[in-house]
């Protein structure tokens, strides 16, 4: 979702669906995890907005992961990287440098845990 928000308005629609198709294929006790939609759950109506609750949500979904099952951890992080990869390669060629910056943030929030 942060990758649409950030993607060029004529692709963030593709972004935004090459990256879910990207989650929604995840298995183990993350697919299960990701296939459940959180209620109430409010996002923001900015890129900054969505950043400021999405950002800090992985590095604690990484930090409670990790002590009580490492290879989930890895799994997750290996699965948000593969959305990232997927809404990265709808551009044929170079992704946008704004979605090159918003990888990096996401890809830091999952290392800072």
């Amino acid at each position: 979702m942060v990758m649409s928000a950030a993607g060029i308005a004529e692709s963030a629609h593709r972004v935004g669906v090459q990256g879910g198709l990207a989650l929604t294929s995840a298995t183990g006790l993350v697919g299960h995890v990701l296939a459940k939609a959180p209620k109430g759950v409010k996002y923001g109506k900015t890129v900054a907005e969505l950043a400021d609750v999405v950002l800090p949500a992985l590095t604690e979904s990484v930090a409670l992961l990790k002590p009580q099952d490492p290879a989930e951890a890895d799994n997750f992080r290996a699965t948000v990287l593969v959305a990232l990869d997927a809404a990265a390669g709808v551009h044929q060629g170079t992704p946008s440098p704004t979605l090159v910056d918003m990888a990096r943030k996401i890809t830091e929030a999952l290392d800072a845990a």
